[in-house]
């Protein structure tokens, strides 16, 4: 029976992965930092593929830390700044485009 919930933190300037106990307690914890890049002035991007990448090294990172394989979790939340967007082809799963973290910044004409 699984004993422990994950959670993915994916905040603006890292990746975190939390592993909580049924008390709440933190049993296990994984971080990375991705890079930030600036196109121009104003502008903030990430590499999607680096942002997936450090979610899935953070996640095994957490459960090695925490001695549990994945069959040990009974769920995962997963949490985002809720200002950043990628597109994703549909038909190759790859990112059309780096993802573009608005920061109060507008996008609109370069997305027209």
């Amino acid at each position: 029976m699984a004993k422990y919930v994950g959670a993915i933190d994916q905040g603006t300037t890292s990746t975190r992965f939390m592993i909580f106990d049924h008390a709440g307690q933190v049993i296990g914890i994984d971080q990375k930092e991705h890079e930030q890049i600036y196109p121009k002035p104003g502008w903030v991007e990430h590499d999607p593929m680096e942002v997936w990448a450090a979610a899935q090294a953070v996640i095994a990172g957490a459960l090695a830390k925490a001695h549990i394989d994945a069959k040990d979790l009974a769920a995962v939340g997963v949490t985002n700044q809720r200002e950043t967007t990628v597109v994703w082809d549909k038909n190759t799963g790859k990112p059309v485009l780096q993802c573009h973290c608005l920061a109060g910044y507008t996008y609109g004409p370069h997305l027209q």
